[in-house]
């Protein structure tokens, strides 16, 4: 009896899982060519769209979504913020086989939760140009309000392979055309010129929000978008997903205070503020309610303010949202002095932050700061009254203020507490934890069933959006047990936050990275793996497929600067990554007694901040004449003749000054300041180099494109020249 017993018990679990409404999709990934701004581009569409169609689950569905990958290059969908067994996740060759050219992949897991989420590809830099969608879980009571889904996102005409090779070769070409090099007229002109020297005497860089110019930012793929079904009074909820690559966006309503209502898919007890700032790849689902006839704009503006796009509710006249205005970028900069040692080391000066209270960033918002300029003073009166509301006034929203509607504690257990500093140096742009790359760190070991404390320390000028697949987490808050739940934390310069969660899945690995897509690739990321897991079947060799996952910030990208002049033709080629570089340079001059110069190097670069920089190479040297000469070291000088080997060391100096000292195998010394780049406009650049061979350089060049530059300079063995000088 009792065999029968269990045997019907097995039989009608089974039954009630077949019971189960599977709901199914067919995605079609193709390349594509998209026209956002003018001009046509390559992109990766589903289903023949950008952003790719929402999939609408109901919590307790069995969804089965089929990918065909209809492209000559792999693929792969990772299901952002859903709780799922780990080989459906999606990160190829560390949960989940990629999806090779011209095949099929099916995805089947249950619906275990309900909210907001959204898919996109998690192979190389595919996110940026269209592979992403929202994934949209409803509660099995229907809604009885108006839902919008609002995916924003981020578009740029450059292949995002060039943008990512420009980050790592330190390109303000973005700063140029957002208006933001910080340069030295412009901080005469300000009022900030002790402020820019102090900067760069500190060896920091320009001081920016995000890292690249976009020329277009999208709603639901489109610059604007109208929602004309909704009536004076009536509540609409909007399901806000930042989709993009790397951008933060500004959200705004004009028709007065936003209700938010869930954060990262997850219910928070309603709170109304009149700013939200959402991170890369964080959720919000914000209840707002039309005041009265017109139509009103939700105004998503990005953090550099260099762009915006609106979703307008309602008919009626327009009532617009007031623009936010442009940054005042040495106001920031001024901060960053005051929270940097010379040495590169973060000072926190004492302050306590933590979950978004204290924006770093705020010295630089006009309306914060009161410096408003009077063009837009005049306009303030041409919108809504909601744009009259003091800055005082206005409510801004942090994590402090978000609380779950039921107690979020974790299982009664010990907890094990972990430690990570965010770092990165933003000269050779390498993103990390704990100052090492994700491929220069061993997976972190946890049990099925612990407690797992989490202190995230940012020591970098730059906000991260941490995301942890899998998994959702506490972040800890005044609330206490009743901590918010969410799957992404935008974490502020200079904060320190807690998260926690419980290791509730049953084997796998399980990534925790940054969201902003060029900080990933990077490498600022950890692995979390359980403890005897199951090899994965579908990856083959782990060692092969875990090579693979490391090789994203292993990459070496290629740059260049060729100089053509009338006197001489000087340049560099570098192939480098994070940590290692191959670098060439020559200079030629185009009259026979200019000679030649030319040398291959070969370094890596030491410390948290990449200051110092020893190599090994060869320095070539012929020029006619046969005066001996010798150099401050009073040995005889090799300017003119030498084939040598060498051992060098680099180290930056304040001011971005390089310092090089060599040696060669016939015991010759030479020693050699530059500076490179130096911004004294927003296009033209000055450049001076000097070494103990009594060798010295000073030109210029006026940035035209992001590639081409007028150039000039005048060297003390080839005289003055003009021309053009390549950048790549």
């Amino acid at each position: 009896m009792k065999k029968l017993f269990l045997l019907l018990l097995l039989l009608s679990l089974a039954f009630a899982a077949d019971a189960q409404p599977v709901k199914r999709y067919d995605l079609h990934i193709k390349d594509t060519l998209v026209n956002f701004t003018g001009k046509t581009k390559p992109g990766i569409a589903i289903n023949g769209q950008i952003p790719a169609p929402t999939l609408e689950f109901t919590e307790g569905d069995i969804a089965e979504i089929h990918v065909h990958n209809h492209m000559h290059h792999e693929t792969s969908l990772h299901w952002h913020g859903l709780i799922l067994p780990n080989e459906m996740d999606g990160v190829p060759y560390l949960t989940t086989a990629p999806i090779k050219p011209h095949s099929e992949a099916v995805y089947r897991f249950p619906i275990m939760q309900n909210g907001t989420y959204w898919y996109h590809s998690h192979t190389m830099l595919q996110e940026q140009v269209g592979m992403y969608g929202a994934f949209i879980i409803h509660k099995k009571e229907p809604s009885k309000i108006k839902e919008k889904v609002v995916l924003l996102s981020d578009w740029s005409d450059e292949n995002p392979h060039q943008i990512e090779r420009s980050l790592h070769q330190a390109t303000d070409w973005y700063a140029i055309k957002k208006g933001a090099t910080q340069n030295y007229y412009q901080a005469i002109k300000e009022k900030h010129f002790g402020t820019k020297l102090e900067n760069e005497f500190k060896r920091m860089m320009a001081m920016d929000v995000s890292d690249v110019y976009y020329e277009k930012f999208l709603i639901n793929g489109k610059s604007s978008e109208t929602l004309n079904d909704v009536k004076p009074g009536e509540k609409i909820r909007l399901r806000v997903i930042n989709g993009s690559a790397s951008t933060y966006f500004w959200l705004q309503f004009s028709g007065g205070k936003m209700s938010v209502v869930a954060s990262d898919g997850a219910d928070v007890k309603p709170v109304d503020v009149d700013k939200i700032i959402v991170g890369v790849s964080e959720s919000y689902d914000i209840i707002v309610t039309i005041p009265e006839n017109g139509s009103y704009e939700f105004l998503a503006t990005s953090e550099d303010r260099t762009g915006s796009t609106s979703l307008w509710l309602g008919n009626g006249d327009k009532k617009p949202m007031q623009p936010l205005e442009r940054l005042n970028y040495f106001e920031g900069m001024k901060m960053m002095n005051d929270m940097m040692t010379v040495s590169g080391k973060m000072n926190d000066m004492g302050m306590n932050m933590s979950l978004q209270q204290m924006d770093m960033n705020a010295v630089m918002y006009p309306e914060v700061t009161g410096s408003k300029s009077d063009k837009s003073s005049e306009k303030e009166h041409q919108h809504h009254d909601m744009n009259h509301q003091s800055d005082a006034e206005k409510v801004t929203l942090n994590y402090n203020m978000l609380s779950a509607p039921t107690k979020t504690t974790l299982p009664d257990k010990p907890f094990r507490e972990l430690t990570f500093e965010l770092t990165g140096n933003m000269n050779r742009y390498v993103w990390t934890m704990d100052n090492k790359t994700i491929s220069e760190t061993d997976k972190i070991l946890i049990r099925k069933g612990e407690n797992i404390r989490i202190i995230l320390k940012n020591n970098s000028m730059m906000r991260h959006p941490m995301h942890l697949h899998g998994h959702f987490f506490r972040i800890v808050n005044q609330y206490g047990d009743y901590s918010p739940l969410k799957n992404v934390m935008d974490i502020m310069p200079m904060e320190t936050n807690i998260i926690e969660f419980n290791a509730s899945e049953n084997y796998g690995d399980w990534y925790f990275h940054c969201h902003i897509l060029y900080h990933m690739m990077s490498g600022m990321g950890k692995i979390f793996s359980y403890e005897n897991s199951p090899a994965n079947p579908e990856l083959g060799d782990p060692k092969k497929a875990l090579k693979k996952v490391y090789a994203d910030d292993r990459r070496f990208y290629l740059g260049a600067e060729f100089g053509l002049e009338s006197n001489s033709s000087d340049g560099e080629i570098r192939y480098s990554n994070t940590r290692w570089m191959l670098q060439g340079e020559w200079h030629v001059g185009f009259r026979k007694e200019y000679g030649y110069e030319s040398g291959l190097h070969f370094g890596h670069f030491l410390g948290a901040n990449q200051f110092w920089y020893p190599y090994i190479g060869a320095d070539f040297r012929y020029r006619p004449g046969d005066e001996v000469e010798t150099n401050l070291f009073n040995q005889i000088n090799t300017k003119n003749k030498r084939t040598v080997a060498i051992a060098g060391l680099q180290y930056t100096l304040p001011w971005f000054v390089t310092a090089d000292a060599r040696i060669d195998h016939e015991g010759k010394a030479r020693f050699e300041v530059a500076r490179e780049d130096i911004p004294l406009t927003e296009r033209l650049r000055l450049r001076a180099k000097w070494n103990t061979d009594n060798e010295w350089t000073v030109g210029a060049k006026y940035i035209i494109t992001k590639y081409w530059s007028l150039s000039s300079h005048y060297d003390s063995d080839m005289d003055w020249g003009v021309g053009l000088t390549f950048s790549y």
